[in-house]
């Protein structure tokens, strides 16, 4: 696929945007980082040796604990083995991940299960950031927090830009009486409060429903209730390319609507659509975040900020590491967007880029 010169010309500009530049790339990482998350933050082993034979529990099925000759038959504390390992010295082994808890574990601290310290020295079983509230390793649930509000939110700007370019464009292209009636129509659907539905959608849904479905239920209501906004400017982008020389040529050559919105209109509209779309990610992570502080998001035990910083503020002076960790983390993703989006703003600004050179 060849780009064309207009394009190229933009993206050595977003490029040249060094803050910008270096926070895509590592947010880039970031997102790669989390795709093999297991790998780096997970309480299974990536490689287990044992009597001479290989296993993988990262990504394979549970081994229970008579697989390794221990006395129980559910799965096997992988951190108590490489104990036994180390204490029998058989030559068998293990590689545990860098950071050693899945999201949900508990850990005990001083026997109870409560918040404890970040602790940076003193071996593998140590919390970077500490545990939260019920002992869960603070690291870990944000780690996987991220991954499923980046994808949450990239899944939300698909779904409202799929369906809001699609409304405005049909109604910039058509007007008159479709667009005024579309025009009304969502007006009134703006003007339903979104917070009351999704209260009132959470409290009916039976606690027999699997995460992914509520996960999924709550994507829906999100989306239902953002993807107008778009449809105001593709509305008017269209109209404006309407009235091009190149439409009435598509039209006198025999095309129809959909071929001329969706081959020549749109494409001439996509520095509207790629300026938004950083800050529609930070909109739904935004959204999603406080939902989660509200009660009203993410269904649990499922790892998220919100809730980590609804936890927070609920023992800001027993235990500040909570909520400054969670803080810190919100901070530094909403950054790293922003600074993409003003990037991605102005390499693709429509005055410096009208004509070619």
């Amino acid at each position: 696929m060849t780009l064309n010169p207009l394009t190229v010309r933009k993206l050595k500009r977003f490029r040249s945007i060094k803050r910008g530049y270096y926070s895509f790339v590592l947010l880039m990482l970031l997102i790669a980082v989390s795709l093999l998350g297991e790998m780096f933050v997970n309480n299974r082993p990536l490689i287990v040796s044992y009597e001479g034979r290989w296993h993988f529990p990262t990504y394979g099925a549970n081994l229970p604990g008579k697989t390794f000759d221990l006395d129980y038959t559910y799965e096997t504390d992988y951190r108590e083995l490489r104990d036994k390992f180390q204490t029998e010295d058989r030559g068998n082994w293990m590689i545990m991940p860098l950071v050693p808890f899945n999201p949900n574990e508990n850990s005990s601290y001083e026997g109870v299960f409560k918040p404890a310290p970040p602790s940076w020295m003193g071996g593998p079983e140590k919390h970077w950031l500490g545990t939260d509230t019920t002992g869960r390793d603070i690291f870990a649930r944000l780690f996987y927090g991220f991954r499923i509000a980046i994808f949450f939110s990239l899944v939300f700007m698909a779904l409202t830009y799929l369906i809001g370019i699609t409304v405005g464009s049909l109604m910039g292209y058509y007007g008159g009486i479709f667009d005024l009636i579309a025009q009304r129509l969502i007006e009134v659907w703006s003007n339903i409060p979104f917070l009351y539905v999704v209260i009132i959608l959470f409290s009916v849904i039976p606690s027999t429903f699997s995460l992914p479905a509520r996960i999924g239920m709550l994507l829906v209501v999100m989306v239902l209730f953002s993807w107008t906004s778009m449809t105001y400017y593709m509305r008017t982008a269209t109209y404006r390319e309407k009235a091009r020389d190149y439409t009435a040529a598509a039209v006198v050559l025999g095309a129809g609507p959909i071929r001329i919105i969706f081959n020549h209109i749109l494409p001439n509209t996509i520095s509207t659509i790629v300026t938004f779309m950083p800050f529609t990610v930070i909109a739904a992570i935004s959204a999603i975040t406080a939902l989660d502080f509200l009660g009203f998001g993410l269904p649990p035990p499922t790892p998220s900020m919100g809730e980590l910083l609804k936890q927070g503020t609920q023992t800001l002076t027993t235990a500040p590491w909570i909520v400054s960790s969670a803080f810190a983390a919100l901070v530094l993703i909403l950054l790293l967007v922003t600074f993409i989006g003003e990037a991605v703003r102005e390499a693709f600004d429509p005055k410096k880029f009208t004509t070619y050179k």
